[in-house]
């Protein structure tokens, strides 16, 4: 898979992303509602983290809700069967993009310019961190993992 940094039809990148999630919630027995799918769709659109409101305010303008709720929900939903994930620095949400055998999350690359995100297997970065906090008698129990930075794009153009 591309990375969300490099050109790539995105269409089909989207398209692979939704067939996953929705086989997923297949085998899962998961019920994707047309309010839960069209957040999907519209995390999907970009690879870019986006916040609640912003959802909210494209489920307003198509008649899918209006009260934060309804798109909390979705995005909670979303995230909580690995669907999307909650990047932290930007309080938004983005489109998780592959699957994650282990049931970790990722890394996130986000360009501070742009908010593009990228997901970055981080199995390695796990394993490291928890060696070394094994070493300072701390066990880890869950890591998120977000880098800052600027994307090749942004960084061309500053």
């Amino acid at each position: 898979m591309k990375s969300a940094f490099e050109s790539h039809n995105h269409s089909a990148c989207a398209d692979a992303a939704m067939t996953r999630a929705t086989n997923l919630a297949a085998a899962r027995g998961l019920r994707l509602t047309p309010v839960r799918r069209r957040v999907l769709e519209i995390l999907l659109e970009r690879h870019r983290a986006l916040g609640a409101y912003e959802v909210l305010e494209r489920l307003a303008a198509e008649g899918l809700g209006k009260q934060p709720p309804v798109a909390y929900r979705a995005l909670e939903f979303l995230v909580e069967n690995g669907l999307a994930h909650r990047i932290q620095r930007l309080n938004a949400f983005t489109a998780c993009q592959s699957v994650h055998e282990d049931g970790q999350a990722p890394a996130f690359l986000i360009c501070r310019e742009c908010q593009t995100v990228d997901e970055l297997d981080a199995a390695d970065l796990r394993d490291a961190l928890s060696t070394r906090a094994g070493q300072a008698g701390f066990t880890v129990e869950r890591a998120t993992i977000e880098a800052l930075g600027l994307c090749a794009t942004c960084a061309g153009r500053a």
